[in-house]
């Protein structure tokens, strides 16, 4: 089964706590906020996850992420969308 996890926006009221890294990277008493969700998914039987994020922090998730074997999933995706310039 598979499932998304949106981590997008910009982090705005949480600054300047995000002026580095992506709100969804910063701790949550003992863990990045991203585990929960991704944990709540795997959890329900879901092994294929695809994160949206935005801004620059794509890398970082990678990085935190991996391949997604430390959750327990068969495949973890993760995606950039950039938002187009308005005229």
């Amino acid at each position: 089964m598979k499932g998304i996890v949106l981590a997008g926006g910009l982090g705005t009221r949480l600054y300047p706590l995000t002026k580095v890294t992506n709100k969804h990277l910063l701790p949550v008493h003992d863990k990045p906020m991203i585990y929960y969700p991704i944990q709540a998914l795997v959890n329900a039987g879901i092994d294929d996850i695809l994160l949206v994020t935005g801004g620059n922090n794509a890398g970082d998730f990678l990085k935190l992420l991996g391949n997604g074997k430390e959750f327990g999933l068969r495949h973890i995706k993760i995606i950039r969308i950039r938002k187009e310039k308005e005229e």
